[in-house]
């Protein structure tokens, strides 16, 4: 599938920000937010969190299959294109068991990812003002 870079860092920080949400008890508790939990993170602790995660993500999102996506909408992929996209990634080193795992999480990781993935926008709708 062809993302735009724009797409790519929106999954991936969307898939971090809910990792990061997931290992902090403040805000699994509800006491923080995790925008305000992210936006207090330097830039080498989000540096180190997304590089972890974009190991795991990207290489799947550029493997999944190319797909039609209407302006306005964004990329759909089925149970089984992503957890394909993932199995080809995983490999076979691990015994069955901890792969069947790895690949279970890795696809719930990026199931999230491109959760957050925006609408794709028309480029021929795009206005461009006069100024520029």
């Amino acid at each position: 599938m062809r993302f735009t870079e724009h797409e790519m860092t929106a999954a991936l920080t969307g898939a971090a920000k809910a990792v990061l949400a997931a290992q902090s008890k403040d805000v699994r508790r509800g006491k923080q937010d995790v925008d305000t939990l992210w936006d207090e993170m330097d830039r080498f602790q989000r540096y180190t969190l997304l590089d972890s995660l974009g190991t795991q993500v990207l290489p799947v999102l550029v493997a999944l299959p190319d797909v039609d996506v209407e302006p306005g909408t964004r990329p759909t992929f089925t149970d089984e294109q992503v957890t394909a996209a993932v199995e080809e990634q995983v490999g076979d080193e691990l015994g069955r068991l901890k792969r069947k795992v790895a690949v279970q999480a890795r696809v719930a990781l990026v199931q999230l990812a491109l959760a957050n993935v925006p609408p794709r926008i028309d480029p021929d709708a795009l206005i461009v003002p006069d100024h520029l």
